[in-house]
Order: C-alpha cells, then sequence, then structure tokens
C-alpha cells in the first residue's frame, strides 16, 4: 500500500520530481512490495490536490525506469528489481537515466568517488561561472515583479525568454524560428516525453542513431514507440538503413554525434531533409553541444536549411552555462503548434522550469553576458582538449586512436587489449583515474569491436591532464597490443 507523501510546495525540486522519489524510495526499501497497485493518476493527483501533469510524470518516469509496469485497463504495478540494483543503489551498463542526469550525457554508473585525475565525460568547469553576474541578475529578476513570479506563469516558457532564445538561436546557430515556436522545459526527459505524445498522433515508429543518446530511445520506448536502431556511416546516420526501417520519425545529432563526434555534410543533412518530405516523417536534431567547436565556425543547424520543413530542435544550457540552470528547450515547426496547444490544453500542462531562473537567464542574454561567457568558455576548453590530444599522442602513440576531436567535451579513445573493459576501468580507478567506456551507447553493440572509452577535459584541471594521461599510460600500456 502507497502512502501518500507530502510534497513541499516552497521547494525547488519540481513537485514530479519529488513525487519520483518518493516512490522510488518506497519501492527500492521494499515498503512498497512486488505486484503492488498503485493508485489511479487521477486519485493520486486528487488526493495531492494537484492536476494530473505531476502524477503523469513521474509515474511515466518510473515506467521508463523499469520500477512500475503499466498493465493496459488494469493501472500501474510495482516490477521486481534486480539484485544488481538492490546491492548498489543503480543498476550498471544500461541502467535508465536519471531524471536529475537527463542533460549530462549521463554515464553508465553513479560514482561519489572523489578522483585525482576526473575525465568526466561530460562535467563542466564551474571555476569560471559567473556567480557575481548571475547573483545580481537573479536579484533584479526578482525586484522586477516578486509577486507575479510566485505564479505558475506561461506553460510554454516565459515570453521574454522565448524571445531570446529565439534570436540566439538566429545569430549563433542558424536556426530559424518564432519565439512562438519555442518551447521550454526543465530538462531532456521531460521535453521528449511530451513530444511523444505529440508525435503519436501522427506515427508510433522511431529510428535512431546507433550508437547515440539512449535518452531519445528510452523515453520513445516506454510512451508505446516502436525503436529501430540505425548505424553510422564515417559522415552520419545511414540513410539507406533509415529508408529500410520505415520509421517517419529519426532522431539525430548531426553539427556533433553523440559520442563519436562526426559531422553530418550539407549533402547528407539535405538528402535528410528529403526523406522527411517523402515520408511525411519527422526529424529531431539534438543540438546539445553545437556552440562548442574549437576549430572553424560553429556548424549551422539543419533546421536552418529549411525552417519549414518538420524538425524538431532540441537545445538547453546545462553544458554551456550550467545544468543547475535547469532551462531546456525545443523548437517545434509550425506543423506541429496546433497539436501542442491541444496536448497542453488536455494535460493541464504546468511549467516545470523555474521562473525565477528563467527570468535571471533572459536578463543575462539580453545584457550580452551568455555571448562573452560562451567565447570565454570555448577558448578554455579549446586548451584542453589540446592538451588531452597532445597528451595521448605522446603517452599512447599508435597504441590509441582518437575518435571525435575538434568539438564537444569529450573524446573517444580506443585500444585494443588483452583485459575487458571492465579491468581497464579498475586499473585505472586505482590510480585514481575516472573515465567510462563508451560501450553503453549502443543499442545493438558491434560484435568483437575494440574498447572505447569517454575521455572528458571539461572539467578536469588544465593542469592535470597531461599527467593523468601519462599516468593512464603507466597503468595500462602493459596491457595493449
Amino acid at each position: 500500500m502507497l502512502l501518500i507523501p507530502k510534497l513541499d510546495i516552497n521547494s525547488h525540486i519540481p513537485q514530479y520530481v519529488q513525487l519520483l522519489e518518493y516512490i522510488k524510495d518506497e519501492i527500492v526499501s521494499g515498503r512498497l512490495a512486488e505486484h503492488t497497485r498503485l493508485p489511479s493518476i487521477r486519485a493520486l493527483a486528487d488526493f495531492l490536490a494537484l492536476s494530473t501533469t505531476p502524477v503523469e510524470l513521474a509515474y511515466s518516469q518510473l515506467v521508463a525506469e523499469g520500477f512500475i509496469a503499466s498493465v493496459p485497463r488494469k493501472g500501474y504495478y510495482v516490477q521486481h528489481l534486480p539484485e544488481p540494483y538492490l546491492r548498489l543503489g543503480s543498476g550498471a551498463g544500461d541502467r535508465p537515466i536519471q531524471p536529475h542526469e537527463a542533460s549530462n550525457r549521463a554515464a553508465p554508473a553513479r560514482d561519489t568517488k572523489v578522483y585525482k585525475y576526473d575525465f568526466h565525460m561530460s562535467n563542466i568547469d564551474g571555476s569560471h561561472f559567473p556567480f557575481r553576474v548571475w547573483r545580481s541578475l537573479f536579484h533584479d529578476a526578482l525586484r522586477s515583479g516578486m509577486e507575479e513570479l510566485l505564479w505558475y506563469g506561461d506553460p510554454q516558457g516565459e515570453p521574454g525568454l522565448r524571445q531570446e532564445i529565439a534570436t540566439y538561436l538566429h545569430q549563433f546557430r542558424g536556426v530559424r524560428c518564432s519565439p512562438e515556436q519555442v518551447v521550454i522545459g526543465s530538462d531532456p526527459h521531460f521535453l521528449l516525453s511530451f513530444l511523444s505524445r505529440i508525435l503519436i498522433e501522427h506515427t508510433d515508429h522511431i529510428a535512431v542513431e546507433n550508437p547515440g543518446y539512449l535518452l531519445c530511445p528510452s523515453t520513445f520506448r516506454q510512451h508505446g514507440y516502436r525503436v529501430t536502431p540505425v548505424s553510422l556511416e564515417e559522415d552520419g546516420i545511414n540513410l539507406g538503413e533509415l529508408y529500410d526501417s520505415s520509421a517517419r520519425i529519426v532522431c539525430v545529432s548531426p553539427s556533433h554525434q553523440f559520442p563519436r563526434g562526426m559531422i553530418m555534410p550539407i549533402a547528407k543533412r539535405l538528402q535528410l531533409l528529403e526523406w522527411a518530405r517523402k515520408t511525411n516523417g519527422f526529424i529531431i536534431e539534438d543540438d546539445y553541444d553545437g556552440e562548442l567547436r574549437y576549430y572553424g565556425r560553429p556548424i549551422p543547424s539543419l533546421q536552418g536549411l529549411n525552417p519549414d520543413a518538420d524538425v524538431i530542435y532540441l537545445g538547453g544550457f546545462a553544458q554551456v552555462l550550467s545544468p543547475a540552470i535547469g532551462v531546456h528547450y525545443m523548437v517545434l515547426p509550425k506543423s506541429l503548434l496546433g497539436d501542442y496547444q491541444r496536448m497542453e490544453h488536455r494535460t493541464l500542462f504546468e511549467q516545470s522550469a523555474s521562473r525565477w531562473n528563467q527570468h535571471a537567464l533572459q536578463l543575462f542574454m539580453e545584457r550580452g553576458h551568455l555571448e562573452k561567457h560562451v567565447r570565454k568558455m570555448r577558448n578554455l576548453y579549446r586548451q584542453k582538449h589540446d592538451r588531452l590530444i597532445a597528451s595521448i599522442h605522446s603517452y599512447f602513440g599508435e597504441r590509441a586512436s582518437i575518435i571525435g576531436e575538434d568539438a564537444g567535451f569529450h573524446i573517444l579513445m580506443r585500444v585494443d587489449s588483452s583485459r575487458t573493459e571492465q579491468e581497464l576501468i579498475r586499473l585505472a580507478g586505482a590510480a585514481s583515474i575516472r573515465l567510462a567506456s563508451a560501450s553503453f551507447t549502443w543499442l545493438h553493440p558491434p560484435v568483437n569491436g575494440a574498447l572505447e572509452f569517454f575521455i572528458g577535459f571539461g572539467g578536469i584541471p588544465l593542469e592535470r591532464i597531461e599527467e593523468g594521461i601519462r599516468r593512464l599510460s603507466e597503468v595500462w600500456l602493459d596491457t595493449l597490443q
């Protein structure tokens, strides 16, 4: 039996996250036994005096993570938890992605150990965050309308921020859109869940890059979609396989493919747009770090090539600014605006991103601070990127190859070894080196492939990069072929 939680309406944590974590804890602790039936969405919403949206979002995420199952015409039931989860507190390898990790290109396991050489795949450098400017703007935002900011606000996101995002995307990513096409949310999972409910009216089959970012296929699969992995070529997704799949939605990261870092050339981008036209399909363009290109100009967006095409553009401020800001967005094509508005009305949708943060971010952008910050961080990350590449060449030579240079927060390092990837990670960890295998990004892993590891450079201090790679070579080289 579920004991009804008391939600903190004054907390900065969204209500659906509070409910999600409460139910998850009840299941993990054993207080909610396997096969227990949960209250219906409407019954629990009525008891908590909420709209159905937070409860539906919490239940959807619990289904996505495998804690509960939705049985048609019967309800929601607690699922059996595997022993590895009960022992470790989280799964390993292909564990479900947590809400707080959704913007973080999540590595396959939580790790609270402190490492001297932390090559986490997507950490940012927090030492250069403009705390003084942000604090001042936050105060300005509160003074400008304190009582108004206590209310729900526009479900689609604050109009002023949507205007700033539309302007920013046009100037820096080549996206052509109006503020009415911008939808703001607190994290990518929230936006993808909403998008999946809109697109289900058109098709229930989505194709995704393999390997790729698993949040998209995981989210769509849990909303009833058939998911088809499509392999990659040297210049991006295999269009022949895409046509053969018969899918009418595809999710791609054309400006910096995750995880392999390739850039889709203009010819293939145009061919992909032609695929959407011929199949009456939709393209989800994931542009998670499009601003962070270190040599040459940032690659313009796919959406900007044809703003009238059915391209849904996804972006956010987690990597260019900070994940703590909690502001992500999608740009809908005009053809989906009516579907979005009807869905918003049916679900009594409430905005999940903090209004205070939205207003502070609006001022941050209006006054030119974001552009300045991105330029500064791009220069810093370029130095780290170059130091990392030079160090790998120096200490590993021909016994390691590098995949995905010149952009983002990580590279892939490929090696051939007599050891397994788990053994190599343990050797690195014993030397206080943090890194992660790239195997979790595959839906259909290759047979007998070389070992590949994420080497992130965003969060590690510049002066520790070469020392960390030297130390890694000392513990790995004897195992490499």
